[in-house]
């Protein structure tokens, strides 16, 4: 009789044990080539910036922290903020308003976004900077009598500082209440006819159902809106709201050093844009959680892990 248990476990003893899969990351050296092709261009292109006399830089340095480039920056940063606020409030209203079944509201709200949304921004910061051309008085009162209630110069009401934010924040509305809107479309409607069958009423389910679920849709767009708004503040320097492009602008005007200015405002509006884009990556990741396609990590760490798996593998390599 054969010892069939003494004969495997010979066999098993005898064979040769088998050699364990080394497992060697891809190696893009394509994506590194052009990596280093693209740095080493950046860097000539810094370097040249850097020896070019005609940029002037002891002017840039004597400007980019000067007061008067801090009053502008003020001016921007509550334009920006007061300008998203309005857009989005009454972007949003828009949005309801151009979702109704009533034909009047879906009519005004569609109409808003026509004017808003088809014409230029910069033309209608000069129309409400120059709005006392068309209608030198404000009124309030009863149409078509004598009868005033409120009666004041359109230039008194309408400073530059207030044009510019009516500019701002009702073009952005046009432009918020589509977002909105296609937020508001991307939750299953089932969700709302739950909410009216157990008897909430049209307003509260759009603000305790549809909008929460919506913000997963209108967050990251808005982040971009809002990035973008910081940008669309140098425009109304053509109305002199002593924005930072504004007081760029009178800077040159008197020295006549045009591009050293212009040097300062690319330089504080970069870093007003990056301030602004880090919070924006963070709820892009937080409300794009549970997604299909879920956001990656960040740039600068993609970059640093790959080079750590580079180093990895060479040293693998030399041992």
């Amino acid at each position: 009789m054969i010892d069939t248990k003494n004969s495997a476990a010979v066999r098993s003893d005898s064979a040769p044990a088998a050699p364990e899969l080394e497992v060697v990351p891809l190696r893009n050296y394509g994506r590194w080539i052009a990596a280093a092709v693209s740095l080493t261009a950046l860097a000539g292109l810094i370097g040249s910036l850097a020896k070019n006399d005609n940029l002037h830089w002891d002017v840039v340095g004597d400007y980019l922290f000067a007061d008067l480039i801090f009053d502008g920056l003020g001016t921007t940063l509550w334009l920006t903020a007061a300008a998203m606020a309005l857009g989005l409030g009454l972007g949003t209203l828009i949005a309801v308003m151009r979702l109704s079944s009533s034909p009047v509201l879906h009519g005004i709200a569609g109409a808003f976004v026509w004017v808003f949304r088809g014409t230029p921004l910069l033309v209608q910061i000069i129309f409400w900077g120059y709005a006392a051309a068309l209608y030198k008085y404000v009124k309030i009162g009863i149409p078509f009598t004598d009868v005033t209630f409120f009666q004041t110069e359109t230039n008194n009401l309408l400073t530059p500082a207030i044009a510019a934010l009516l500019a701002l924040g009702l073009n952005e509305a046009a432009y918020a209440s589509e977002i909105v809107r296609a937020g508001i479309q991307s939750v299953d409607p089932g969700q709302a006819e739950a909410a009216h069958s157990l008897g909430m009423r049209p307003a509260l389910t759009m603000r305790r159902i549809v909008l929460p679920q919506a913000m997963r849709v209108i967050i990251p767009p808005m982040g971009n809106e809002t990035i973008n708004m910081l940008k669309m503040t140098a425009l109304v320097s053509v109305i002199s709201a002593h924005d930072l492009m504004s007081n760029i602008q009178d800077v040159y005007a008197q020295n006549y050093q045009v591009i050293p200015m212009l040097v300062v405002a690319s330089l504080w509006y970069l870093a007003l844009v990056t301030v602004l884009s880090v919070p924006q990556a963070w709820l892009e990741r937080r409300y794009g959680r549970g997604a299909a396609r879920a956001q990656g990590p960040a740039p600068l760490r993609r970059m640093l892990g790959g080079a750590a798996a580079l180093l990895g593998a060479k040293n693998k390599e030399d041992r």
